[in-house]
């Protein structure tokens, strides 16, 4: 499972430095216009995705091991509506986005068979607690960046940018033996 989820976080890095050097192509109307997406604009999508991510690792936050990757999170606001705007700027969502990555790789690299198998209490947004396995509810925090990455590379293809190739597959190593 460890070996996952760090493949994963390299996945999630790798796919928002594509995803926001294609973004970076379009003027601010662009990023903010609203497309009918599901949270308005490219703007408002992957500012939801960062919201999500936030909301997870504050609680992540509450591991008893208290990683201490997680420490430049703890000061942070907890974000309150999933359609919340953190950054306006794109050039400061970028930087955050970046930052937040190269935190989530490290940490994930740390975690151990004991914290993933954690039974983690938290509270949704709505204060409605629950009890879950916590590699599961890590494995929940990089499905839901790939599906809203994928909802934001639809965006940018309407706007005739091509993201590039976006699989998974491609940072799987081949492992075909030479002949």
């Amino acid at each position: 499972m460890r070996e996952h989820l760090q493949l994963l976080a390299t996945y999630n890095e790798w796919m928002n430095l594509k995803l926001y050097a294609a973004a970076a192509q379009l003027p601010a109307t662009e990023l903010s216009a609203n497309k009918g997406a599901f949270f308005g604009s490219l703007m408002g999508t992957l500012n939801h995705i960062l919201v999500g991510d936030r909301i997870w690792l504050s609680r992540f936050a509450l591991h008893p091991a208290r990683h201490a990757r997680l420490d430049g999170l703890r000061a942070l606001p907890v974000p309150t509506a999933l359609d919340q705007i953190l950054f306006d700027d794109f050039h400061a969502l970028d930087a955050h986005r970046k930052w937040l990555d190269i935190m989530i790789k490290e940490w994930v690299a740390e975690l151990t068979d004991d914290d993933l198998n954690h039974r983690l209490r938290y509270a949704n947004t709505k204060g409605v607690v629950a009890v879950r396995k916590f590699s599961n509810v890590l494995l929940h925090l990089f499905n839901h960046q790939t599906h809203h990455r994928g909802q934001a590379t639809t965006l940018l293809s309407q706007t005739g940018i091509d993201v590039g190739a976006t699989d998974l597959l491609l940072l799987i190593p081949d492992e075909t033996s030479p002949p």
